[in-house]
């Protein structure tokens, strides 16, 4: 969730790590500070809110110098305040940025405090700070006091230290959160992120669990975590500073709802073809373990949770294959059973998500068959982890409320659904037709994105009000609910989703003239059951807004109302297709009602503490 930024140079570093906490402010945070040294001097501000106040504070109180660190902070220990912002320094000497959190920090500082060292803000990271400055103290280098150091933290955690009397010297840790290095020209760099780096460098090293590495400007040492030198391939980015900006569109949300059709596209180029699913798209070996496979355990977070909630209405209606679906918050807390021959599926955006990585390593211990990742980060430590992958190739999505990451996952699993359904015998002629359908999706996105003003539109009915109610039936349902979190990740209105024959179970009661009811309408099997919940609603009182299929026949508008017709291009591909108005509607409602639709209060973009 936090942001890291650091850097060794024969350069300022000051205004490269400003740009880095800027690239990295759609992760989500409430404070932001930096530390450097010059001529002898370790010099730290800090401030809580966005990093403009901490460019204001700079402008009044530059600061300079050819070693830093940064960071953005997101609250976990302690309020966001400047007290409890990063960096943190002990003795004037050691500074440490961290992201993750420290499980014993508690019985560290005990300990601390009776060595005699003062705290002075209530987070966890302090500890690393005043570990490591106690090490140097008794003779160590820098690097061996963070190597040591993080041998007794238990938790998760990416670090980087610079200390006072090391000048030129900045050493990094990770274990359980992501961090890389950029490689430049008389200068390294180090980042939580790629698009933290991308302004000074694209040549990355991806940092594995464990390592430790040194950086000055002209040398990069990594340790691993046997403590034996390590060398790491550097590899060159293809992110571009273009693919991080905003351009025409007014934010970065909508700029990914419009990107929509052109990440699908590449996330189908080169794996379909004449009907059918090319070969070894999910690895050479795959199919080896793939028609093994009579059981899908699906684990993800959010709104890549509910991308897996579709797939199971995919595993089962089209494959044949028994399938659920796990909240990974939950996953290591029970007592999972596992059947013979089970898939573990793991979805994440960003292949760093804490509770889906930790399933994933829990999983190991459960006797599943073999793990697959669907991912957007090919390396990340989800992808790196897992036995199958398959990336989703949507690009950076930098807005927090994730809008291209679930329809690229969606078309991913649809993949892999139509190649375990080949692998099980399902008739050659209906995958064909499925495959068709697939491919069109682009073109049905493209289509959907018109509806862009008319939904514009239909937003100021919502401007007022304080809760909304969503439903739909069958794979629907699933994106009813990433239509209600969407709305009330971004607008802050309370949303919740229903399967529509749930209606007379209770959520009925909410019904009345001030509750919005919107509805997914695709021309299926479950189309009669849905209409009848409808007049349910009608009957009420209640205000409906219905987004149907192009054969849909509703009489709705102007009668306590509104329809709005969708391409859906078919069963398959509906959910993804009726996700696109969906996004619309909440970005557009969160505009008018003037929230941060890009950074929404208390989010973060990827999660990576528990």
């Amino acid at each position: 969730m936090c942001g890291i930024v650091a850097a060794c140079t024969q350069r300022d570093v000051v205004p490269i790590l400003l740009a880095g906490l800027h690239a990295l402010e759609y992760r989500g945070y409430d404070s932001a500070g930096l530390a450097v040294l010059d001529e002898g001097q370790l010099s730290r501000l800090r401030a809580p809110g966005k990093v403009a106040e901490l460019d204001t504070l700079l402008r009044g109180s530059p600061l300079h110098g050819r070693t830093g660190i940064a960071h953005t902070r997101w609250a976990t220990h302690g309020a966001p305040n400047e007290a409890n912002a990063h960096p943190h320094v002990s003795r004037d000497t050691v500074a440490v940025v961290h992201n993750g959190i420290i499980e014993n920090h508690a019985e560290l500082r005990t300990e601390l405090k009776a060595a005699g060292y003062e705290f002075t803000s209530d987070t966890d990271t302090e500890v690393i700070a005043h570990l490591v400055h106690r090490l140097v103290a008794e003779g160590k280098s820098l690097r061996d006091a963070v190597s040591d150091a993080t041998r007794r933290l238990r938790g998760a955690y990416a670090i980087a230290v610079l200390h006072r009397d090391h000048p030129g010297h900045v050493v990094g840790a990770r274990r359980g959160s992501p961090l890389c290095v950029g490689v430049g020209i008389g200068e390294h760099f180090l980042g939580s992120d790629v698009q933290a780096l991308i302004q000074v460098t694209n040549r990355i090293v991806y940092l594995e669990e464990g390592d430790v590495v040194e950086i000055t400007p002209d040398s990069l040492a990594i340790q691993a975590a046997d403590g034996s030198q390590a060398t790491r391939k550097v590899r060159e980015s293809d992110l571009s500073m273009d693919a991080v900006e905003r351009g025409q569109f007014r934010h970065y949300m909508l700029k990914e709802i419009f990107e929509q059709p052109g990440a699908v596209a590449n996330t189908l180029e080169g794996r379909i073809a004449d009907g059918h699913v090319l070969p070894n798209i999910f690895g050479v070996d795959a199919d080896e373990l793939l028609e093994r496979v009579r059981h899908v355990h699906i684990v993800a977070c959010g709104t890549s949770y509910h991308a897996g909630m579709v797939a199971r209405y995919w595993l089962e209606g089209i494959a044949g294959i028994p399938c659920s679906v796990e909240v990974a918050s939950e996953y290591r807390y029970r007592n999972v059973v596992v059947m013979p021959d089970t898939l573990f599926l793991a979805i994440s955006q960003s292949g760093e998500t804490a509770d889906t990585l930790a399933a994933l390593r829990e999983g190991r211990e459960r006797g599943y068959l073999g793990s697959f990742a669907v991912c957007n980060v090919p390396e990340s430590s989800l992808v790196r982890e897992s036995d199958l992958t398959l990336m989703t190739r949507a690009g950076p999505e930098i807005g927090v409320a994730s809008t291209k990451a679930f329809t690229t996952q969606l078309s991913a699993l649809a993949l892999l659904v139509l190649e375990l359904a080949r692998l099980r015998g399902t008739d050659a002629t209906k995958l064909s037709q499925l495959v068709g359908e697939l491919a069109s999706l682009p073109r049905r996105l493209e289509e959907a994105l018109k509806l862009a003003p008319a939904i514009a539109t239909l937003a100021e009915a919502f401007v007022d009000k304080h809760h909304a109610l969503f439903l739909g039936r069958g794979a629907q349902y699933p994106v009813a609910m990433e239509g209600a979190l969407k709305l009330k990740e971004i607008s802050y209105i309370h949303a919740e989703a229903y399967p529509a024959g749930e209606l007379k179970h209770g959520p009925l009661a909410l019904v009345d003239e001030d509750m919005p009811v919107i509805a997914v309408a695709p021309n299926n099997q479950l189309l009669e059951k849905l209409k009848s919940n409808l007049e349910e609603v009608r009957a009420r009182g209640g205000q409906l807004y219905v987004f149907a299929d192009d054969e849909v026949d509703l009489s709705l508008n102007g009668n306590r109302g509104q329809l709005m017709k969708v391409d859906a291009g078919g069963n398959f591909i509906a959910p993804a297709v009726f996700t696109v108005p969906l996004q619309l509607l909440a970005y557009h409602v969160a505009v008018l009602r003037g929230t941060d639709v890009d950074q929404p209060r208390n989010l973060a973009k990827s999660v990576t503490v528990e």
